[in-house]
């Protein structure tokens, strides 16, 4: 639960935090896998999940922000795509953090003249860490609770 009067250092941190959970999804909108990634440290890890409520095992792991850059560059594959987070909660520790935020994700493509429409419901939990006065993810882990793929119009 959320201190509801933070100091204002933990003020600070809290809007730090949300601006770089909401900056990893803008850069995706925008296609600049270089920029996601730099929001990593050198070191970090993601890890995809399908959601089933069993699942422990990841469908994928990428290590460090090379491997994360090349699979942010899979966005180019679709049209455009919309990430809107919703909630978010967060728990600070000195200059570590952890945190879950709610996306809906939405990416558009056209194949063989139709156009689809995908709808991801996400929520990433996310370990933060604090270097050199400025947050970054140390681990984020992507978990796909449902999807919903359907033909879209113009």
């Amino acid at each position: 639960m959320s201190n509801p009067n933070p100091s204002p250092e933990q003020a600070t941190d809290r809007t730090a935090l949300r601006e770089l959970v909401d900056a990893y999804a803008r850069l995706a909108d925008r296609r600049d896998a270089q920029g996601q990634a730099a929001l990593f440290t050198a070191d970090a890890r993601v890890a995809v999940y399908d959601g089933e409520p069993d699942t422990t095992t990841p469908t994928q792991v990428l290590n460090g922000r090379n491997e994360l850059a090349a699979a942010f560059g899979a966005l180019q594959n679709y049209e455009k795509t919309t990430h809107f987070n919703g909630q978010s909660t967060v728990t600070i520790d000195g200059d570590r953090a952890t945190g879950e935020t709610y996306c809906l994700a939405h990416h558009l493509w056209t194949e063989e003249g139709q156009r689809s429409l995908m709808v991801m419901a996400i929520r990433y939990r996310d370990t933060f860490v604090r270097q050199e006065s400025r947050w970054f993810f140390a681990e984020r882990q992507l978990i796909t609770d449902w999807i919903d793929r359907r033909p879209s119009t113009p």
